[in-house]
């Protein structure tokens, strides 16, 4: 048995980077449609997020990795009719926007939810409840195509917070996660729901049902290709894979050769990685990540493979904030070297930047050109006149002079 391959923290970063699609930006100026379905591809899965503060979270991974794409092209693959539909959505990690590949690797998860598996409490308890309202609102859709669930509402009084959904909006969720309504569009942000059959390729939706098993390791070899190197909680909260599955899919993938074990500098866990893999020597990126971007997402991964400590704090009173609203983290010379929060102030034609925060290390000249360039890159992508620095900090003071 060959001996267990240990990598370095900046081995690990490197696979880990290279992986997620950095360092290979394309030289062309204009992105082409093929080229955002390939990283897509590569990735897995876009983690979709209602915020707008400075654009939708599932358009930004693609924008850090390959430039100033046009937004459009996700458009397109994810929401338009016939051959250049690419995309679905489901729940892959959190909402998620898919590879049409990787829908019958999730068919199981849509069996387990119409049996109320896998679903969180209330609406698992309405699929068990409400079966007459489903098949109403399910027989709705069938005649009417395409709707919305404020369409269908039936609901007279004043609706509460987002999560006060009506019956018809159960219904149609209890629907999706079963699988048998889809995402045809969107309608500002409101999801627009219709049957598989009339959105989706034939070819797809034929495909012979895989079993649990077979299409749980599926779901671990992409989550695997697209870490690099990773833990088996990594791999598994990747797809979201429960804690009764993942580790026994695992052990089978090991036991087949198609994954091995390996250690890496600093990390408790014992790590996965695919057979064979290659560091890169470099990996020459430096890009502004969503708060939702698969490099981060994994927070007690970010820490050990980033020593990079990431809170989301849109939720957090203002007065307990510590780094801001929508922050960023900034990608450099393969580490996160910095936080920025931003704001896309439209009507004003500008990106702001409301605080600017050095990780301990801090940026040298060649890292404040970067993320100054990454800013100024950023507005030109959103289609803003100017970047705005409303920060009082010696960090953005320092930046000032490269904006």
């Amino acid at each position: 048995m060959p001996a267990q391959q240990s990598f370095s923290i900046k081995q690990a970063r490197r696979l880990a980077l290279a992986a997620q699609g950095f360092g290979v930006r394309p030289s062309t100026a204009a992105i082409s449609s093929a080229q955002v379905n390939r990283m897509i591809g590569r990735l897995g899965l876009l983690q979709i997020d209602s915020v707008n503060a400075l654009v939708r979270s599932h358009y930004l991974p693609l924008f850090s990795r390959l430039g100033n794409y046009s937004p459009q092209l996700l458009d397109q693959a994810a929401w338009s009719q016939g051959h250049q539909r690419r995309l679905f959505e489901y729940w892959g990690h959190e909402a998620s926007l898919l590879p049409l590949a990787m829908y019958p690797l999730l068919r199981w998860r849509m069996q387990r939810a119409s049996q109320g598996q896998g679903i969180y409490g209330q609406l698992a308890r309405f699929g068990q409840e409400q079966q007459a309202t489903i098949r109403r609102v399910l027989a709705c859709v069938e005649e009417q195509g395409a709707l919305g669930a404020g369409s269908l509402s039936t609901r007279q009084e004043r609706a509460g917070p987002w999560w006060d959904w009506s019956a018809e909006k159960h219904a149609l969720e209890w629907l999706f996660a079963a699988g048998e309504v889809t995402v045809a569009g969107r309608r500002g942000f409101e999801r627009l729901y219709d049957l598989p059959e009339r959105v989706l390729p034939a070819a797809i939706l034929q495909q012979p049902l895989l079993d649990e098993a077979k299409a749980q390791r599926g779901l671990l070899l992409h989550a695997i290709g697209a870490l690099g190197v990773a833990t088996e909680k990594d791999l598994r909260d990747y797809f979201r894979l429960s804690p009764a599955d993942g580790p026994v899919r695992l052990a089978q993938l090991l036991e087949a050769g198609e994954v091995q074990r390996c250690e890496v500098e600093g990390w408790r866990q014992a790590a996965y990685c695919l057979p064979a893999p290659k560091v890169p020597r470099k990996v020459e990126a430096s890009a502004l990540l969503s708060p939702f971007d698969s490099l981060v997402w994994e927070r007690s991964r970010t820490e050990r493979l980033f020593d990079f400590r990431y809170r989301l704090e849109i939720y957090t009173p203002q007065h307990k904030r510590i780094y801001g609203y929508y922050v960023l983290p900034f990608l450099h010379d393969e580490r996160i070297a910095a936080r920025v929060d931003l704001r896309a102030e439209r009507a004003l034609g500008r990106l702001a930047v409301h605080a600017v925060h050095e990780e301990p290390q801090g940026l040298d000249e060649q890292g404040m050109m970067a993320l100054a360039a990454n800013l100024r890159q950023m507005a030109q992508w959103l289609g803003l006149e100017q970047v705005q620095l409303n920060c009082p900090r010696a960090s953005a003071q320092r930046l000032r002079g490269f904006l």
